[in-house]
């Protein structure tokens, strides 16, 4: 490393730090959203994968059929964290570069 190669990086490092809290704020302020049956159950999560709320359509509600409701509620709880997922990997990649960064996993 030549003079000065070790403040450079230290510059690169803190700017990378500067980057990801930037992220996290975003993270927690960006939506994504979730569905099943059809748009009749709806879930908003945050970039952080927490849900934000969740919207039952009425005419889905069936007490004769509460198993049902139950897996479209976790049928669109899932697309919403794996939205949120990839949302957090697309964000690390434009700070990293791509590269993959040991201990530079994303802090949630």
């Amino acid at each position: 490393m030549g003079k000065g190669g070790l403040g450079d990086m230290m510059k690169q490092v803190q700017q990378m730090q500067a980057k990801m809290a930037e992220m996290q704020a975003e993270l927690e302020t960006a939506e994504v959203e979730g569905t099943s049956g059809g748009g009749m159950v709806k879930v908003v999560a945050n970039g952080k994968n927490e849900i934000q709320s969740i919207t039952i359509d009425p005419e889905v509600v069936d007490k004769e059929d509460v198993e049902m409701l139950q897996d479209l509620i976790v049928a669109a709880i899932n697309q919403a964290h794996e939205k949120s997922s990839e949302m957090q990997q697309s964000r690390m990649s434009a700070i990293t570069g791509g590269m993959n960064i040991p201990g530079m996993n994303l802090p949630f």
